[in-house]
């Protein structure tokens, strides 16, 4: 004998023989067990009041009841999970060969990028996106060795190089801001995209070894709107990445540009970008001029916080790569050159160090990492390694990237 169930008492295992009230008229085959919570919702959803069950066709269901749906929660966002941003889950050792093919590839990939722009062809922000989350995990594990790749520099090949710089800086930038890592992702692809519009400027502009006229300067500054407008036929660019490509040259007083925004108009990730990217420009060495060393470029920073840069962000991005980034040769009180391999976030001045020059003697020494905070020996200056005659691209292929 059947029995008549409400569709609020429907179990799974029980076999539906037929539909006894719904709403509306809309014929619909039940007869059938019922095997998930889903199948009872659906009949639910389709205005099924009442249904005729066969008691002595039950199977029943083991404890506790398999496949129920979760029931509503209040919705709740949950905070990002924390993490150390000094952390380092592997040695400078380990990451350093996995960033040096990291940054190769990423330079490869950003040279199609331009050709395809130049081309006319819809870039594929996919491409970028995977780099940045390479840049993302080696940074996590160990942000030492992607910054040693900033710091190893091709005159003619600016770029391409500035825009990968400009992209693992704001990802070490936002790691120690503690920032979600979904929005590091956008941030990273942003940087990596930047640029992008700069393909657009004319070459005889765009590599001027001189100083640009005034009509120069107006189409120089037209790349921030190509990169702009490039990025907006992209599918897929998050208003993040699209943001920080927009406005990395604004500043808070009102005179970047391209649309001379100013104070609470500029965002938290355009004035980030707008750091980075200045400290990487002045610490590169281009066709017509010399870079600076990273602690000049920190005091024009510093300087320019008065009307330019967010004083909070710059302290806290130096603080994010190191008074003595890693890659940065150093001149010892010793008289020797040593290339800083790991950031000491407790006591910057004092960073571990890889010796391997004597100045005074000038010749190579055997090669040695010293901890600056438990040696007699500390840094004397940032020094350029052509003052020395010493082929640092040689050192790093030799006895870095070994």
């Amino acid at each position: 004998m059947l029995q008549r169930v409400a569709i609020d008492d429907l179990q799974i295992g029980m076999y539906v023989e037929a539909v006894t009230k719904q709403k509306g008229a809309l014929k619909i085959k039940t007869q059938g067990r019922v095997g998930s919570q889903k199948i009872i919702e659906k009949l639910r959803q389709q205005g099924i009041l009442e249904l005729a069950v066969d008691p002595d066709n039950v199977i029943e269901q083991p404890k506790p009841a398999p496949e129920k749906e979760p029931e509503p929660v209040q919705e709740k966002e949950e905070p990002p999970k924390e993490y150390d941003p000094k952390e380092r889950t592997s040695s400078f050792d380990q990451e350093i060969l996995k960033a040096s093919k990291l940054y190769t590839q990423a330079k490869k990939l950003q040279k199609r990028v331009f050709s395809d722009v130049k081309a006319g062809r819809k870039i594929n922000c996919k491409d970028m996106e995977t780099v940045a989350d390479g840049f993302i995990d080696s940074v996590f594990k160990n942000q030492d060795a992607l910054t040693c790749m900033t710091r190893i520099r091709e005159k003619d090949a600016y770029l391409l190089e500035h825009s990968v710089n400009v992209s693992i800086l704001m990802t070490i930038f936002a790691k120690h801001m503690k920032l979600d890592k979904k929005l590091i992702h956008e941030l990273a692809t942003g940087a990596l995209l930047h640029d992008i519009g700069k393909i657009k400027i004319n070459d005889k502009v765009l590599h001027k070894p001189g100083k640009l006229t005034p009509q120069e300067t107006v189409e120089m500054q037209r790349h921030v709107v190509h990169s702009k407008e490039i990025l907006e036929e992209a599918d897929d660019i998050s208003p993040v990445s699209l943001d920080i490509a927009a406005n990395h040259h604004e500043r808070l007083d009102g005179k970047g540009y391209p649309n001379g925004l100013s104070g609470e108009q500029v965002s938290q990730y355009a004035r980030m970008i707008g750091i980075v990217d200045a400290y990487d420009a002045m610490t590169a060495d281009r066709c017509y001029k010399d870079g600076m060393n990273p602690i000049t470029a920190f005091k024009r920073l510093m300087k320019e916080t008065k009307t330019c840069f967010d004083a909070k962000q710059v302290g806290l991005f130096i603080q994010a790569i190191g008074v003595h980034p890693v890659g940065t040769l150093v001149k010892l009180k010793s008289q020797k050159l040593a290339i800083v391999t790991q950031t000491n976030f407790v006591d910057p001045l004092k960073p571990v160090v890889k010796v391997f020059y004597h100045a005074k003697f000038n010749h190579y020494t055997e090669i040695k990492d010293i901890d600056l905070t438990s040696n007699k020996d500390e840094i004397e200056s940032c020094v350029k390694p052509e003052n020395f005659k010493v082929d640092l691209g040689k050192f790093f292929k030799t006895a870095i990237l070994r």
